[in-house]
């Protein structure tokens, strides 16, 4: 049973492993910015932001690894959350990818990171 009434979209494999169990959480092996697209297309389809895309001052392309809430539910297509995932979109394209210049050890420190960020989001909003 999932808990909430939201969905976790995420290409963190440690927000997975912490959610799977009671969340809907989608996991993607995908790039940060792919996650922001995919998000954007979900919300193109009517689910709306509960979290920023570009919550943390870790800047796009630094970090490797995004987790967003969207609703569970779909609605008519909300016009807040297409502009600020259209605008997070366009500033992680602004960015040099470069995590891929990192140790492996720094992987799981963005990683948790990325948990931090999610984790403060769900408890923030009373979803956690």
């Amino acid at each position: 049973m999932s808990k909430g009434n939201y969905i976790v979209i995420t290409n963190n494999p440690l927000v997975f492993e912490k959610l799977k169990d009671g969340h809907e959480v989608i996991y993607r092996e995908i790039s940060y910015e792919e996650i922001l697209k995919d998000v954007r297309d979900r919300i193109h389809d009517g689910h709306r932001l509960l979290t920023h895309p570009l919550s943390g001052s870790v800047k796009p392309n630094e970090t490797p690894y995004k987790s967003i809430l969207i609703t569970k539910g779909k609605e008519k297509m909300d016009d807040w959350s297409v502009q600020i995932i259209e605008s997070a979109i366009q500033a992680c394209r602004k960015f040099e990818f470069k995590s891929d210049k990192y140790g492996a050890g720094v992987y799981k420190d963005f990683q948790m990171i990325d948990w931090t960020l999610l984790e403060s989001g769900l408890a923030s909003a009373d979803l956690w």
